[in-house]
């Protein structure tokens, strides 16, 4: 073992936990008045939710057996999980890994709340994130991560583009989609401070995201390090960009959305490309996500609440592509598109409409059973109106 490589993992490992404080705040910065507490408690909940489900059952289905599809049930309760030594041909013994592949479910589904929060009842939501960990997240993991199929078909996933942010961007869509549209929308003015503060938070805890997905401190970690703040470096500049050329003005809360644009992008890619690549990737994912959020929506006419869907689902999806167009041999020791092999491209596309398909499929199906499980999904009309904060929390927000 590795004493300095393990040193990092552990950091790396606090810096994502750190990801979901600060996607409440994001979150609620971005949302509604009457559910501003509500909005910024759900993601604090599903820090409880999920690490006992990571704990129970999830690292032994994600990263158990070497199964095409879903792992084993051999580390239960993480039963024979070393915390001295590594299984996996790692220098962190598999209890480091298990705690830092554990942060990554946490912040993804705490991502899926963002398209509903405010008209889906807490218990619904409970039992659906808590079905969504096992039978979407998990096999995904697997699949990309734990040597299942996505994983020996080749294609690549750096630190999540495909198993966390095209996931939850889907799964927020469909149940956004199920659920319907908002009644009586009072959607104010965001609270620039809270997202400024929440996506430092965000932004920060992504180095330790990406970085530390290295699983060593070393080149590969450097790399990451440096692809992933070039990226949401230039994203927030074409965010910018474009936000003033259309609307003559350029926000704070959409310099920081632009930054979390960069930052989704970059995920999938960030051991695999040259900082150069980085930087482009990063020019597009902010126009992308500025147009995610706003033209493709409104086309589109879907209720995405927080616009998890904009900005994750599609900008994990253009991640992913890129990954394919500038995976360069000579950083990540894969070829990409910039190599001359455009095998990668058509494999990153499998990858993408896989991930699209499962979680939809998924969602539509786990949601069903959760209308029966915890009948009904929606608050009533009234009660969407009246808020979250005064119907839950006791608290009306003047």
């Amino acid at each position: 073992m590795n004493t300095g490589d393990l040193a990092w993992v552990l950091i790396s490992a606090a810096l994502v936990w750190l990801m979901t404080p600060g996607l409440s705040l994001f979150y609620g910065g971005l949302g509604e008045k009457r559910n501003l507490l509500h909005t910024m408690f759900v993601p604090v909940l599903i820090i409880g939710i999920a690490t006992f489900v990571w704990f129970v059952i999830g690292y032994s289905l994600a990263f158990g057996g070497n199964g095409n599809f879903i792992g084993n049930f051999n580390h239960l309760f993480m039963i024979d999980v070393s915390f001295l030594k590594s299984t996996k041909s790692l220098t962190i013994p598999d209890g480091a890994f298990a705690l830092f592949q554990g942060m990554f479910p946490i912040i993804t589904a705490a991502i899926i709340t963002g398209s509903v929060i405010g008209r889906i009842r807490i218990k619904a939501m409970i039992v659906f994130m808590t079905l969504w960990l096992i039978f979407i997240y998990s096999p995904l993991a697997h699949m990309v991560w734990g040597g299942g199929m996505l994983a020996k078909m080749g294609a690549i996933d750096f630190a999540g583009g495909t198993v966390v942010h095209i996931s939850s961007g889907v799964t927020g869509l469909v149940l956004a989609l199920m659920i319907g549209h908002r009644h009586n929308d009072k959607h104010i003015p965001v609270r620039p401070s809270y997202v400024l503060i929440g996506g430092a938070l965000l932004w920060g805890g992504w180095f330790g995201f990406n970085s530390g997905s290295a699983l060593a401190a070393n080149g590969t970690a450097v790399l990451a390090f440096v692809n992933t703040w070039l990226a949401s470096a230039a994203a927030v500049m074409t965010w910018g960009i474009t936000e003033y050329r259309i609307h003559h003005r350029s926000t704070l809360s959409g310099l920081t959305s632009g930054g979390v644009a960069g930052l989704v992008a970059i995920t999938p890619a960030a051991g695999f490309v040259a900082p150069w690549a980085a930087v482009v990737m990063g020019l597009i994912a902010g126009f992308i996500g500025y147009v995610g959020v706003t033209f493709v929506k409104t086309s589109f006419g879907y209720d995405d609440t927080l616009d998890a869907f904009g900005i994750h689902g599609i900008g994990g999806a253009v991640g992913a592509l890129l990954t394919g167009v500038f995976a360069d041999k000579k950083y990540g020791g894969v070829a990409g598109l910039v190599n001359g092999d455009v095998s990668l491209i058509w494999k990153q596309i499998v990858a993408i409409l896989f991930t699209i398909l499962f979680a939809a499929i998924g969602t539509v199906v786990l949601a069903k059973v959760t209308s029966i499980i915890a009948a009904p999904l929606r608050l009533t009309p009234a009660e969407e109106a009246q808020g979250y904060d005064d119907i839950m929390h006791d608290l009306k927000m003047e």
